[in-house]
């Protein structure tokens, strides 16, 4: 499935862009006096062909997985707290849940790879495995196993396309998925781990040095090729990272836009983007994480955030808050008339 969707992910429409920049154009105002939010509309009409589309259905897909690399003490939070706020998240009583509230988004939880047992009505129950291996000692999982986490990204967003959404959103929850994200980074970049491991969910600021030992332990270990993003992500990377790798690429196989969260979003957006560069014009980057690596993954995706509140939660949480800014942009474009139509010469 992976590689038929990559297929099918085309260029967006330019004649459509056109169509779109010379409306907004002579939209009644002076011409780029609303500065981004022309070129978010102008964008949007190029991802979904249509020269004023309406974007009134959001979605977030939280993908939620377990991270074998916890063993090495990474994280803050015991590893069952993936469990717990899974479980919260379904329930909408997060972060995620209360953000995403104001405009009725769809949350889509989804187990891809928590370590434990869920039978819950309200969560997707798409497990690959019950966890990654730890990625200091071995690879994380199997070259397949990344290929099917990544599926499950695409399977889920047909589905919330299917019911209804129009634009996407990427979220997850997974103790320890700073440590794979920057490993992953490191690969990309080339940058040192001990120039770019953050504090995560508040891990102590000493004992950076050590996560960021364990970051270089697992990249000489697994010995990931950087020009196979598949060989990276399988051998350094987290089921909820592919996850919402797939989420994107099953956006942009559909014409549909997707907002990428934080910084383990914006990893999972290098990774979409490696495996087809095709996927890029379909994303937008919601807000500047405020994770030590987040700028230099952003830079390195080449999309500006829009917003920079110091978050990361994650979850979904800055995509949530994206999707009013994506929707404004539409309604400038649908609700503002045209100089033309108002009688009066362009100013």
């Amino acid at each position: 499935m992976l590689y038929e969707k990559l297929k099918q992910i085309k260029s967006p429409e330019h004649e459509v862009i056109e169509v779109a920049r010379k409306r907004v154009d002579q939209l009644i105002k002076p011409q780029g006096s609303l500065g981004k939010l022309e070129e978010i509309a102008i964008k949007l009409s190029g991802i979904t062909g249509e020269s004023m589309p309406v974007l009134d259905r959001h979605a977030i897909i939280v993908m939620c997985a377990d991270h074998g690399v916890c063993d090495e003490g990474i994280a803050s939070a015991p590893q069952v707290v993936t469990l717990l706020q899974t479980l919260n998240i379904s329930k909408r009583i997060t972060g995620v849940g209360a953000l995403a509230d104001p405009l009725k988004t769809k949350i889509y939880t989804v187990d891809i790879g928590v370590n434990a047992e869920i039978e819950d009505p309200a969560i997707f129950s798409r497990k690959v495995m019950m966890g990654t291996g730890n990625i200091s000692r071995g690879p994380a999982m199997t070259r397949n196993d990344a290929i099917k986490a990544i599926e499950v990204g695409i399977e889920m967003a047909e589905l919330a396309i299917k019911e209804g959404a129009k634009v996407l959103g990427t979220g997850e929850m997974g103790i320890g998925n700073t440590t794979p994200s920057t490993a992953i980074l490191s690969i990309l970049t080339g940058a040192s781990p001990y120039e770019i491991t953050g504090v995560g969910a508040n891990y102590p600021v000493e004992k950076l040095n050590y996560k960021a030992s364990v970051i270089e332990r697992a990249l000489m270990i697994n010995a990931p090729n950087m020009d196979d993003p598949l060989d990276i992500l399988s051998k350094i990377g987290g089921l909820d990272i592919a996850g919402m790798a797939g989420v994107m690429i099953g956006g942009a196989a559909n014409r549909i836009p997707v907002v990428v969260d934080g910084f383990i979003s914006t990893i999972s957006a290098l990774v979409a983007c490696a495996l087809d560069e095709n996927v890029k014009p379909y994303l937008f980057a919601s807000h500047a994480s405020h994770e030590k690596g987040a700028k230099l993954a952003s830079k390195t995706l080449g999309l500006e955030p829009f917003l920079n509140l110091e978050m990361r939660l994650g979850e979904g949480s800055g995509a949530a808050l994206a999707f009013n800014i994506l929707e404004a942009a539409c309604r400038m474009n649908t609700d503002m008339i045209t100089f033309e139509e108002s009688g009066i010469g362009v100013v």
